[in-house]
Parts: C-alpha cells; sequence; structure tokens
C-alpha cells in the first residue's frame, strides 16, 4: 500500500522532530517549521552554543532519515497554501506555536501571532480537504486544578495568554469542523521532557544547573506537582491516533498519569549529582 503523506506544521521542535523521526517507517512524512520560534534564528541571536548544537542535531537526524524540512514561516498563507497543495498531505500535525507559559506573556502580540494566524491558515487552506487535522493543544487549557484527583471532563479554566491561546485554538478547530465537516484530533500533552529540548522546561533547568553546579531554585514550596511525560510516550499515544478512525472529533489527555512534586524531581536529581 501507498504511504499515507503525514505533514508536520512546526516540524523542527521538540515533539516534531521526534515525531517525525518515528513515523518516518509507516509514513512519508515531512516538515513546515521557519527555524525561528524556539530554534536556530532564536538561538543564534543569544549565542547559546550548548542549544546549537542540539538544534543543529535534529536537522541532521531529519536530513539523515530522509525526511525533508520546508523552510517556511506559516503565517505567510501564500507561501504555505503553495507547499500544501504540493505535498497533498492526508495527515496535518500542527505544532507552530510559542510553547512556553512565561515568553507568551511576556509578548502576547508575537505568541498570539504564531499560535493563531498559523492555526486558522492551515484550518482554511485544508477546509475542502479529506485531510486529518491533529492539533496539538496543552494540559494547561484546564488551569490550576483545585482537586487532588480530577477527570478528563473537568471544567476548562485556563490560566494565562498560552492557556487562554490553546484553548482558543481548540475552539477554533471544532468551529471548522461545524462549518466544514473537517475531520479532526485534538491531543493535550503536559509537562514534556526528553532528548534535544530547549524549551527550559523545569526539568532541563534543574539538570543544566546541576551539570554546571549552580543551586537548583524552587519558586515556592515545592509541593506543585506535574505529569511529567516522556517524549516517546506521548509519540505511542500519537501513533494510536493515527490508527484509528475512532479518533476523528476526540480530544486525548495523552500523559503519563502520575503526577509529581516539584522538590521530588529536584531531590532525585540531587541523587544523580550529589555535588
Amino acid at each position: 500500500m501507498k504511504k499515507k503523506k503525514v505533514l508536520l506544521i512546526g516540524g523542527g521542535g521538540f515533539i516534531g522532530h521526534n515525531l517525525a523521526l518515528s513515523l518516518k517507517e509507516r509514513f512519508e512524512v515531512s516538515v513546515i517549521d521557519s527555524l525561528q520560534v524556539n530554534h536556530l534564528g532564536e538561538h543564534t541571536l543569544n549565542n547559546n552554543l550548548l542549544y546549537i548544537n542540539f538544534l543543529n542535531t535534529r536537522l541532521n537526524l531529519l536530513e539523515k532519515n530522509g525526511i525533508i524540512s520546508h523552510i517556511i514561516d506559516a503565517r505567510d498563507y501564500q507561501l504555505l497554501t503553495f507547499r500544501l497543495k504540493k505535498i497533498k498531505p492526508d495527515i496535518v500535525i500542527h505544532l507552530a506555536a510559542v510553547a512556553h507559559a512565561q515568553k507568551a506573556n511576556k509578548d502576547p502580540y508575537s505568541t498570539i501571532d504564531h499560535c493563531m494566524r498559523t492555526l486558522e491558515n492551515v484550518l482554511d487552506i485544508i477546509r475542502s480537504s479529506d485531510t486529518h487535522f491533529i492539533f496539538f493543544s496543552s494540559s494547561m487549557v484546564y488551569g490550576d486544578f483545585t482537586q487532588k484527583k480530577v477527570k478528563e471532563d473537568f471544567n476548562c479554566n485556563p490560566k494565562g495568554i498560552y492557556g487562554a491561546l490553546k484553548f482558543g485554538g481548540e475552539k477554533l478547530v471544532i468551529a471548522y469542523n461545524q462549518v466544514f465537516n473537517n475531520k479532526y484530533t485534538i491531543i493535550r500533552p503536559s509537562a514534556l521532557y526528553g532528548p534535544r529540548c530547549v524549551s527550559r522546561r523545569v526539568i532541563q533547568i534543574f539538570i543544566e544547573n546541576a551539570i554546571n553546579n549552580k543551586n537548583i531554585v524552587i519558586d515556592g514550596d515545592g509541593e506543585e506537582s506535574l505529569d511529567f511525560t516522556y517524549i516517546d510516550d506521548l509519540i505511542s499515544g500519537v501513533e494510536a491516533v493515527l490508527n484509528s478512525d475512532k479518533s476523528f472529533g476526540q480530544i486525548f489527555n495523552i500523559t503519563f498519569g502520575r503526577a509529581r512534586k516539584i522538590k521530588d524531581l529536584a531531590e532525585m536529581i540531587i541523587k544523580f549529582f550529589p555535588n
């Protein structure tokens, strides 16, 4: 059988490049990314050699595995339209965003542009096709949990710019389905970690500080919990979505399922870096 074509918008990112590498055996995979948001364009300016090395490794791995990367800003409707019509993807996985809550709060204008403009462009371009659209949202759409244990139908009450944009993105995806009958699936990951990440998530910050013999600083009392999820576990969930038509019109929380306290994370890292 002819392999289905999967296109990852924002596929040069942490989730995107790992997902592309995993999907390449069963799908014809290609990537669209501007390489500007939390990528070479950004980290070359601040001369972060460690992150630049990670990012070049991502691109080298994609090229080595025969995955074509198109350097396109998904905010450009005309360029994006031309490329999507050339590729004719069966599945589009949308990852383009400023995927960092603190950055989003500091620069709302740019964040809205990269999150909503890219999303609306893709939805509009594929609206008359049979493409399966997968939108990466976030567990941050829930906001702060007020109970120790919650169910997945817990009311969404997003906090801050990033969470609000992700929740708004979900509603836009659903609206396009209501009007144009697009096939869609929404995925909400949580507290991801794994190789070649440069997003300055808490695990990354703690490990970098430990390697450099710096203090591990916890904001607050360390009692806050996150459902830390390894990238390969998320990818296995995405592959399950791709393998089932029952995923159409559904929202999935793909997380590890066991929240851990920030102070427990710090203590775990100290065991490996006792100095």
